[in-house]
Protein backbone atom coordinates (compact mmCIF):
# COMPACT_ATOMS: atom_id res chain seq x y z
CA UNK A 1 0.00 0.00 0.00
CA UNK A 2 2.65 2.13 0.93
CA UNK A 3 4.17 1.90 -3.00
CA UNK A 4 0.62 3.42 -4.48
CA UNK A 5 0.79 5.84 -1.78
CA UNK A 6 4.24 6.91 -2.75
CA UNK A 7 3.32 6.97 -6.87
CA UNK A 8 0.34 9.69 -6.10
CA UNK A 9 2.47 11.92 -4.18
CA UNK A 10 4.90 12.04 -7.03
CA UNK A 11 2.78 11.94 -9.61
CA UNK A 12 0.73 14.66 -8.10
CA UNK A 13 3.60 16.87 -7.34
CA UNK A 14 3.83 20.17 -9.45
CA UNK A 15 6.76 19.61 -11.07
CA UNK A 16 5.33 16.25 -12.78
CA UNK A 17 2.28 17.86 -13.75
CA UNK A 18 4.06 20.73 -15.29
CA UNK A 19 6.16 18.73 -17.40
CA UNK A 20 2.98 16.82 -18.80
CA UNK A 21 1.46 19.94 -19.76
CA UNK A 22 4.63 20.76 -21.47
CA UNK A 23 5.07 17.43 -23.25
CA UNK A 24 1.59 17.85 -24.55
CA UNK A 25 1.99 21.44 -25.37
CA UNK A 26 5.25 20.98 -27.05
CA UNK A 27 3.84 18.10 -29.25
CA UNK A 28 1.07 20.55 -30.37
CA UNK A 29 3.63 22.75 -31.43
CA UNK A 30 5.66 21.01 -32.85
CA UNK A 31 2.98 20.32 -35.73
CA UNK A 32 2.59 23.94 -35.92
CA UNK A 33 6.06 24.02 -36.66
CA UNK A 34 6.30 21.32 -38.98
CA UNK A 35 3.24 22.51 -41.03
CA UNK A 36 4.92 25.82 -40.76
CA UNK A 37 8.15 24.32 -42.22
CA UNK A 38 6.85 21.87 -44.72
CA UNK A 39 3.50 23.51 -46.10
CA UNK A 40 4.75 27.07 -46.23
CA UNK A 41 8.69 27.57 -45.94
CA UNK A 42 9.43 24.99 -48.28
CA UNK A 43 7.95 25.86 -50.98
CA UNK A 44 9.04 29.23 -50.86
CA UNK A 45 12.51 28.06 -50.98
CA UNK A 46 11.95 25.24 -53.40
CA UNK A 47 10.40 28.39 -55.54
CA UNK A 48 13.72 30.20 -54.76
CA UNK A 49 16.29 27.46 -55.97
CA UNK A 50 13.88 26.64 -59.09
CA UNK A 51 11.71 23.80 -58.07
CA UNK A 52 15.15 21.93 -55.98
CA UNK A 53 13.61 20.30 -53.10
CA UNK A 54 16.18 19.01 -50.55
CA UNK A 55 14.53 16.02 -49.66
CA UNK A 56 15.09 14.76 -53.00
CA UNK A 57 18.99 15.34 -53.37
CA UNK A 58 21.32 12.36 -53.17
CA UNK A 59 24.47 10.69 -54.54
CA UNK A 60 23.66 7.53 -56.14
CA UNK A 61 26.88 5.25 -54.51
CA UNK A 62 25.68 2.27 -56.58
CA UNK A 63 26.12 1.38 -60.13
CA UNK A 64 22.49 2.26 -61.30
CA UNK A 65 21.44 5.50 -62.93
CA UNK A 66 18.00 7.18 -60.66
CA UNK A 67 16.37 10.39 -61.02
CA UNK A 68 14.74 10.32 -58.12
CA UNK A 69 15.29 9.14 -54.43
CA UNK A 70 12.42 7.49 -54.33
CA UNK A 71 13.76 5.12 -57.82
CA UNK A 72 16.95 4.69 -56.24
CA UNK A 73 15.60 3.41 -52.87
CA UNK A 74 12.90 1.25 -54.93
CA UNK A 75 15.62 -0.81 -56.83
CA UNK A 76 17.43 -1.05 -53.27
CA UNK A 77 20.31 1.34 -54.38
CA UNK A 78 23.00 2.29 -51.69
CA UNK A 79 22.60 6.27 -51.56
CA UNK A 80 24.11 8.86 -49.87
CA UNK A 81 20.78 11.15 -48.63
CA UNK A 82 22.06 14.37 -47.65
CA UNK A 83 18.81 16.38 -49.13
CA UNK A 84 16.90 15.13 -45.99
CA UNK A 85 19.71 16.07 -43.75
CA UNK A 86 19.79 19.48 -44.91
CA UNK A 87 15.70 19.51 -44.66
CA UNK A 88 16.58 18.49 -40.86
CA UNK A 89 18.82 21.58 -40.04
CA UNK A 90 16.72 24.07 -41.66
CA UNK A 91 13.74 22.52 -39.42
CA UNK A 92 15.65 22.55 -36.53
CA UNK A 93 16.62 26.39 -37.15
CA UNK A 94 13.14 27.23 -37.72
CA UNK A 95 11.89 25.27 -34.55
CA UNK A 96 14.57 27.19 -32.81
CA UNK A 97 14.06 30.38 -34.08
CA UNK A 98 9.92 30.00 -33.27
CA UNK A 99 10.73 28.76 -29.50
CA UNK A 100 13.36 31.48 -28.86
CA UNK A 101 10.77 34.50 -30.44
CA UNK A 102 7.85 32.71 -28.52
CA UNK A 103 9.88 33.18 -25.01
CA UNK A 104 11.30 36.36 -25.92
CA UNK A 105 7.51 37.59 -26.51
CA UNK A 106 6.38 35.70 -23.10
CA UNK A 107 9.11 37.22 -20.95
CA UNK A 108 8.78 40.41 -22.63
CA UNK A 109 4.89 40.24 -21.29
CA UNK A 110 5.87 38.95 -17.82
CA UNK A 111 8.32 41.04 -16.85
CA UNK A 112 6.70 43.67 -14.26
CA UNK A 113 7.56 46.96 -14.63
CA UNK A 114 10.87 48.25 -13.33
CA UNK A 115 10.57 49.45 -9.97
CA UNK A 116 12.88 52.11 -9.00
CA UNK A 117 15.81 51.89 -6.66
CA UNK A 118 15.36 52.66 -3.39
CA UNK A 119 16.82 56.26 -2.25
CA UNK A 120 19.85 55.98 -0.39
CA UNK A 121 18.48 56.05 2.83
CA UNK A 122 18.37 59.62 4.70
CA UNK A 123 21.21 60.58 7.08
CA UNK A 124 19.39 60.35 10.80
CA UNK A 125 18.03 64.22 12.17
CA UNK A 126 19.51 64.08 15.18
CA UNK A 127 23.57 64.81 16.24
CA UNK A 128 26.07 62.36 14.97
CA UNK A 129 27.69 59.99 16.76
CA UNK A 130 30.84 62.41 16.76
CA UNK A 131 28.82 64.95 17.82
CA UNK A 132 27.45 62.83 20.87
CA UNK A 133 30.68 61.95 21.94
CA UNK A 134 32.63 65.50 22.18
CA UNK A 135 29.46 66.89 23.90
CA UNK A 136 29.81 64.08 26.16
CA UNK A 137 33.66 64.41 26.50
CA UNK A 138 33.02 68.58 27.08
CA UNK A 139 30.29 67.23 29.84
CA UNK A 140 32.72 65.76 31.94
CA UNK A 141 35.89 67.76 31.72
CA UNK A 142 33.21 70.64 32.93
CA UNK A 143 32.77 68.56 36.15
Amino acid sequence: MGFIKEFKEFAMKGNVMDMAVGVIIGGAFGKIVSSLVGDVLMPLIGKLTGGVSFVDLFVNLGDGNYTTLAAAKEAGAAVFAYGQFIQNIIDFLIVALCIFLMIKGMNKLSRKKEEPAPAEPEAPKGPTQEELLAEIRDLLKNK
